[in-house]
């Protein structure tokens, strides 16, 4: 091992780091509005996809989940607890890591070829944060409806349509910050 190559994987480790830290930033800002609050970890995790890449960002995730589930208070309002996996937000935590991994994947082969600050590398962010975002509903609407027993209605009602207007918000901003933040951290 060279020691630019040392050098690099420590200088992803702190990113993975720092951004596993902004997601648990980013719970602590909750509003509840019902069983799943609005909160901007999801934001901090569509950006680490795209800043991190599909393995560093999975990286962070896996760090951040894991100190949830030993119960350090990183989940929204707070909480911690391996129990959290086991309640209505279950499956939005978890699709963190499938999120991470799709969004940085579509980010590095649709985007690589633009430059860092240009509107098509934006455009294919918006798109993989997008799609990422239908991922988090995908695993954590239905994952709702099985635990809490709520018919198809209402665990959309509750699960998903609260959200969509300021997860597109969160989209757009998180696209914003990584056209700036990109070119210093590569």
């Amino acid at each position: 091992m060279t020691i630019s190559t040392s050098n690099d994987q420590l200088r992803m480790t702190v990113y993975a780091s720092l951004m596993a830290a902004l997601v648990a930033a980013g719970a602590f800002i909750a509003i509840p509005v019902g069983p799943v609050p609005i909160v901007l970890q999801n934001m901090f995790v569509l950006l680490a996809a795209l800043l991190l890449g599909r393995k560093w960002a999975l990286a962070c995730i896996a760090i951040y989940l894991l100190a949830g589930a030993i119960g350090l208070p990183v989940f929204s309002a707070g909480r911690g607890g391996f129990a959290h996996f086991a309640g209505p937000t279950g499956g939005y935590l978890l699709s963190y890591l499938i999120v991470v991994y799709v969004v940085g994947w579509i980010s590095e082969k649709f985007g690589s070829g633009y430059s860092n600050r240009s509107v098509k590398r934006m455009m294919v962010d918006i798109v993989a944060m997008l799609i990422g975002s239908l991922i988090i509903y995908a695993c954590g609407v239905p994952w709702l409806k099985f635990v809490t027993g709520m018919p198809w209605s209402k665990a959309i009602a509750v699960g998903a349509l609260p959200f969509l207007i300021g997860d597109i918000a969160k989209v757009i901003a998180a696209a914003f910050i990584a056209r700036l933040i990109r070119p210093i951290i590569k």
